[in-house]
């Protein structure tokens, strides 16, 4: 098994809430994780329809045959016996009874935030990030390898092609998140829409074009992109409205969780391709950014970042809260290092002043270095980028 970075987190949670809650995309790991934590305890899935049938049937009995806790995995499954685990935890008092697993957020949050609020943290779990790939010995040869592999573990578990794998992953999972939450009929319609959104991938979210070019209606579009929030296909990345100028972009900007997916949803067969292909920029941004983001969930925090751009093209690609500070992080996909890379960030310095702290580009390089007082990290070492100061 691959040591999830998370782990640590993990395990402090357990010994102060009677409940933590994993949750994080399919096929991320989190059973793994789950058993591996809690190897001495009894494991059920509610996905296995005879273990939810009793657990519906009869939640008192089915609590009460697990005295020292448990993996109640895919626990969105039944909702309903929440209330009684409620009970059941607060009756005990001991810390770290349960482990609680789910693959979506509309089920899952509304159920337990309802049900178990003050007695579960919760915590969220992604695909493999660079860093725990590197640590592991398997990391992928080269940067467009790993953009086109991305970090879904049985990539790596069962060394399947992405082309083989992603088709099923989708079909097996996401469209069927789809049909849960949302009651979609039109699939065709919905596969289109998600290719469409994977070629907006690092942009600007502009729904009124993205349900055109769909032929859907804007409510539609707007319900859908939330569906694949929710899946944690793709997040948004809101704008940040510190007051450096008073005409700044309000519209979020959309990013994939995984350049894996990415990569397939936009027809690419092969990393070589990746080398000319013109959303290549994207894609390793939206690499940075999730990586980043991954960083940030690994430690049992926020993402807390925004993105900055004004009306007159100025642009930094993550502002990153640090306490009471802003770090400032520009990314760009080129090998080579060129004055242009730090004009954006430095530009965003003298706008920000002295609230502006460890201002950073990460680049398509290896190097790590500093320069003129910013920090220059290899696509590599983005782990790094929020260790303290």
């Amino acid at each position: 098994m691959i040591r999830r970075a998370i782990e640590a987190t993990l395990h402090s949670l357990l010994r102060g809430f009677p409940v933590v809650t994993l949750t994080g995309p399919r096929q991320s790991g989190k059973t793994t994780l789950a058993r591996s934590v809690f190897a001495d305890k009894p494991y059920l899935s509610l996905e296995d329809p005879d273990v939810r049938r009793m657990a519906l049937d009869d939640p008192r009995a089915f609590l009460g045959r697990l005295p020292d806790g448990a993996v109640l995995d895919e626990v969105q499954r039944a909702p309903e016996l929440l209330s009684y685990l409620q009970t059941r935890v607060d009756a005990d008092g001991r810390m770290g009874l349960f482990l609680l697993t789910g693959s979506q957020q509309f089920g899952l949050m509304s159920g337990v935030t309802q049900s178990l609020a003050g007695r579960t943290a919760f915590i969220e779990l992604l695909p493999f990030s660079i860093h725990e790939l590197d640590q592991a010995g398997i990391h992928p040869p080269g940067l467009d390898a790993m953009l086109f592999a991305g970090g879904y573990p049985p990539l790596y578990d069962r060394r399947l092609l992405p082309r083989a794998w992603f088709p099923a992953y989708v079909t097996a999972y996401v469209e069927r998140d789809v049909r849960q939450l949302l009651k979609v009929q039109d699939l065709e319609g919905f596969q289109r829409f998600v290719r469409l959104c994977a070629g907006r991938s690092g942009q600007i979210l502009n729904l009124s074009s993205l349900a055109t070019d769909c032929g859907i209606t804007h409510n539609t579009a707007k319900a859908w992109i939330s569906v694949l929030e929710a899946s944690y296909i793709l997040f948004l990345l809101p704008p940040h409205h510190a007051n450096f100028s008073k005409r700044l972009i309000k519209s979020p900007k959309l990013y994939f969780y995984d350049t894996g997916l990415l990569c397939w949803l936009l027809g690419i067969q092969e990393a070589d391709q990746l080398a000319a292909h013109p959303l290549r920029g994207s894609i390793f941004e939206t690499m940075v950014v999730a990586e980043l983001v991954k960083t940030r969930f690994n430690m049992g925090e926020r993402a807390a970042f925004h993105f900055w751009r004004d009306s007159n093209g100025n642009e930094v690609d993550v502002i990153a809260d640090v306490g009471t500070k802003l770090m400032p992080v520009e990314i760009k996909s080129g090998q080579t290092l060129n004055r242009e890379f730090f004009a954006g960030l430095e530009r965003w310095m003298s706008f920000a002043g002295d609230r502006a702290v460890a201002p950073t580009l990460v680049y398509g390089g290896t190097e790590i270095h500093e320069r003129k007082g910013i920090r220059v990290f290899g696509w590599n070492a983005v782990g790094q980028v929020l260790e303290p100061q």
